[in-house]
């Protein structure tokens, strides 16, 4: 049995739920991939660090960090106190990035990716930011040392869109997307067309945990243009920032303008558009647009997301995600880990 060391910054709600998962997955990967996952190293911003080169306790690391408590204790030596030094001094294969977004300069992220890389490990992420800011040198850099750079959760969750395009669609050219890309807006506007104001809505949201206490990425559009750059960087081969997307968010939606749209038979979703014509970039924007009922995205609820895309050969291809969680974001870091460790 091949065993493989993983090292994991960040230990929020997706790392918890990916060791959850690999847990749970544990005779299913001994059985068919013939694989033993051992953590190594854990490192996060507010509960410190462990680095244990014979494997953490990870039943023991939930426990602490979900009662408040630090993983110090958990420790054989004594822990880094940056990422980066957490990266060279962990002994482990791959790394498994799950920093916040920095949606203006993809940072410290990029910096963590580029150690790993560095250091011969492959490089897996849930970061939007280091697809955005540094795919092209990421991508290059994994390619120069024999390693994988690897992001699936990055936009959809674990729904398999880079994994699509990247294998069983091959030699197709992506013309544009149409979807929505941002799962807190959807469910905001979805409550407020029940009656809820705009801050009990945000408040639902931070109690499932969809929202952070700042929701203002989500509102304002950042996090959905963020996605829309990192569809065009990696699947329309057109590098894109999230300041150069066309944004409005949903700051300026009313009661007045929902009851409008109801009456109508229509409904408000934050839409994210990007079009292209050979390799030039038409249309590149998030902004709120009155759906109908002939459009598939007005029936998409809740937190799930819908994205359909044209093709040169697939005119309509469209993928949804219903109420995604943590879990299918740790689906996708999984993914990407067996992907890598199999070179697909």
């Amino acid at each position: 049995m091949k065993q493989i060391t993983l090292a994991m910054i960040g230990f929020g709600n997706v790392g918890r739920a990916f060791v959850r998962l690999i847990q749970e997955k544990k005779i299913l990967l001994e059985k068919d991939f013939d694989l033993e996952l051992l953590v190594t190293g854990i490192y996060t911003a507010h509960h410190g660090a462990a680095v244990d080169s014979a494997g953490i306790n990870l039943s023991r690391a939930l426990e602490l960090v979900e009662n408040g408590h630090r993983l110090d204790p958990l420790s054989s030596q004594p822990a880094p106190t940056n990422g980066v030094d957490f990266v060279y001094t962990c002994s482990a294969g791959v790394l498994l990035e799950n920093s916040p977004v920095n949606h203006h300069t993809g940072q410290p992220a990029i910096s963590h990716l580029q150690a790993a890389l560095n250091k011969g490990m492959h490089a897996i992420t849930a970061n939007k930011g280091p697809v955005v800011h540094a795919y092209r040198e990421l991508s290059k850099q994994a390619a120069a040392v024999g390693k994988r750079f690897l992001f699936e959760s990055a936009v959809m969750d674990g729904a398999p869109i880079f994994s699509l395009f990247r294998g069983p669609l091959p030699a197709v050219e992506l013309q544009g997307f149409r979807g929505i890309l941002n799962s807190c807006t959807n469910l905001l506007l979805e409550r407020m067309e029940g009656g809820e104001s705009f801050e009990a809505a945000v408040d639902f949201a931070r109690s499932i945990g969809i929202a952070e206490t700042d929701p203002s990425a989500d509102v304002d559009g950042w996090d959905a243009a963020i996605k829309v750059a990192a569809l065009s960087t990696v699947l329309m081969g057109i590098p894109l920032k999230p300041q150069q997307v066309e944004r409005e968010g949903i700051r300026s939606i009313t009661p007045q303008m929902l009851a409008e749209a109801r009456a109508a038979g229509e409904r408000w979703k934050l839409v994210c558009t990007a079009k292209r014509r050979g390799g030039q970039l038409l249309e590149a924007r998030v902004r709120p647009e009155r759906v109908g009922p002939d459009s598939p995205l007005y029936s998409i609820g809740g937190t799930s997301s819908y994205v359909q895309f044209e093709t040169d050969v697939l005119p309509g291809l469209g993928i949804v995600e219903s109420n995604p969680g943590p879990q299918t974001t740790a689906y996708g870091l999984l993914a990407d880990l067996l992907n890598a460790i199999r070179g697909q």
